[in-house]
């Protein structure tokens, strides 16, 4: 049996009621799993690829999306371009055409609502080298 975990999912951004609480709930539970929390500041914190926010947040733009924030990763602009008007055409809503964002040199994304309000982006972060393309799993 072999499982391929590749970079599909690149990040998840949960935007949560009461942020305290939050943190000390997944500072626990990550805690124990071995995973530190990355960074945190007045309204987000983030370990791993889980970023955490306060609707005020930047990253929410004060607006309750839905119940989740997911990122796919792309191969490059186009890839996200096209993400961006395949959505579009299959019921999806803007919340962010394509563009450079701020977050990092070289990110790049488009972010859609899904029917249910979800916000979900592709990223492409630019020219990088990857340490690995996946991790395979062989048991």
């Amino acid at each position: 049996m072999e499982l391929y975990r590749g970079r599909l999912i690149d990040h998840i951004q949960l935007v949560v009621r009461d942020l305290k609480a939050s943190r000390r709930f997944y500072g626990a539970a990550l805690e124990v799993l071995g995973i530190p929390v990355g960074g945190e500041a007045d309204d987000y914190f983030w370990a791993d690829e889980l970023f955490v926010s306060s609707a005020d947040s930047r990253a929410a733009q004060g607006v309750l999306t839905g119940r989740h924030h997911l990122a796919f990763q792309a191969k490059d602009r186009a890839m996200v371009d096209a993400f961006y008007q395949a959505g579009l055409a299959a019921g999806g809503r803007d919340n962010g055409a394509p563009g450079a964002r701020p977050y990092h040199p070289g990110y790049y994304a488009a972010f859609l609502l899904d029917p249910d309000g979800n916000n979900i982006e592709a990223v492409f972060h630019g020219e990088a080298r990857r340490s690995a393309a996946a991790v395979e799993i062989s048991f």
